[in-house]
């Protein structure tokens, strides 16, 4: 298998799955990422490698990332390699009474006395982002995501993938928002998790900026518009030049120059690895089709600024796929025929035009997604819009069971 700085666009793609542990009595926050590491890899470590997938700590205790074993060469299969990492954690759970919890938030988690960071090893980075910003809060130690790492080589496949993925950016959470409760309520939002997310650096504004990239599409571009004012910003709180790396940069997508890979960050992580990669499986198949100018040119699709693309990312954060855009030439870029529609009705175009995983798991989980809503709808239909505790509690075991049995919620 090639190195990911060794690939060409779309011969590779990175995976990253994060989930919560929990009490399997009471769904409480649990934090015992390290004892799961440790009982996998026969030592303390911050990540073990498990035949085709890697197991990794994250910010906090009490959450734990499975992720691609490097670059995959396919997507193919990738749902099952992913479930049967889910078994073995689970099993391995057992032990301290603990279960993964799937879902971009968890639903009534109190960060402030809940959060529990990362204490082993090397922990310079962790501390530097909890001195600076401090990481007792929702927007970092309640956010579970999906990450998609995607490979480029060189400035012209680095511009036609970056404006690509740059335009679906605002379109991700009606496919993928999970995350509609927050202490234990609805507040109007089905993704929480970016709202949160958004937020969580408001203290240095251009390290999360508009989570839009701006349309910069050469390495010297990148470097001189968007890393260099993030290492600026932040050199007054980071004198140790800790964070200066380009994993500070965190607007939705970002550039990884050390590895040649853009990685999308919008993504919540769903019910199970099935919903993930069916949702993955249909951007890969647009990206590919705007990156062959299937439906506009490459002109077309790099002219769009950051505004109108934030501005529908807001509006995708509150209501998903209902979200609504009304403007000619965006739906155009996609060889949408109409004057207006919503995300989801978009998202329905894409799918009946590229058909991505027909007749396989993966197609028929996308076909729940797209007929019934992302889960996040899903969850608000099984819990109501005023939710009891018990609601919440009965509801999110079933989403447990839905991670361990590799199946999709209906709600």
């Amino acid at each position: 298998m090639k190195e990911a700085g060794q690939l060409h666009l779309f011969e590779g793609y990175g995976v990253e799955l994060e989930y919560m542990i929990v009490a399997g009595q009471n769904l409480a926050v649990l934090p015992v990422a390290d004892r799961v590491l440790q009982a996998q890899a026969g030592a303390l470590v911050n990540e073990v490698e498990v035949g085709p997938l890697c197991w990794s700590n994250e910010l906090v205790q009490h959450v734990i990332e499975l992720k691609t074993n490097g670059p995959a060469a396919s997507l193919a299969g990738l749902a099952e390699q992913f479930q049967q990492g889910v078994a073995a954690i689970n099993l391995l759970l057992k032990e301290q009474q603990g279960q993964l919890l799937p879902g971009a938030m968890h639903p009534w988690m109190d960060p402030q006395r809940e959060t529990c960071l990362w204490p082993h090893g090397d922990s310079s980075i962790y501390a530097a982002y909890n001195r600076i910003f401090g990481c007792q809060g929702h927007g970092w130690s309640n956010v579970q995501s999906t990450h998609l790492n995607l490979p480029f080589q060189g400035d012209g496949e680095f511009g036609r993938l970056h404006a690509a993925i740059r335009l679906i950016l605002p379109l991700l959470p009606a496919l993928a928002a999970s995350s509609p409760i927050l202490d234990g309520r609805y507040n109007g939002l089905l993704d929480n998790r970016l709202r949160a997310y958004q937020q969580n650096q408001r203290k240095i504004p251009v390290i999360t900026a508009a989570l839009i990239p701006e349309p910069v599409y050469s390495r010297q571009g990148y470097q001189q518009q968007i890393l260099q004012p993030i290492y600026q910003a932040i050199a007054d709180y980071d004198h140790e030049a800790i964070l200066q790396h380009e994993w500070l940069n965190s607007r939705g997508a970002i550039a990884r120059f050390e590895r040649d890979t853009i990685e999308i960050r919008l993504l919540d992580v769903q019910e199970c690895p099935l919903a993930d990669l069916a949702i993955i499986q249909l951007i890969c198949a647009v990206l590919q089709a705007l990156v062959a100018e299937r439906w506009s040119s490459l002109a077309e699709q790099q002219s769009w600024d950051v505004s109108p693309l934030a501005k529908w990312l807001l509006a995708a954060i509150g209501d998903a796929d209902r979200a609504r855009i009304e403007d000619a030439a965006f739906l155009q870029l996609f060889g949408f025929p109409g004057q207006r529609a919503s995300m989801g009705e978009l998202w329905q175009h894409l799918a009946a035009s590229l058909h991505p995983a027909t007749g396989k798991p993966e197609g028929r989980a996308l076909e729940v997604i797209l007929n019934q809503g992302p889960l996040a709808r899903r969850i608000l239909r099984a819990t109501g819009k005023s939710p009891t505790r018990r609601q919440l509690n009965e509801t999110y075991a079933q989403l447990s069971a839905c991670l361990a049995n590799g199946e999709l919620f209906h709600g």
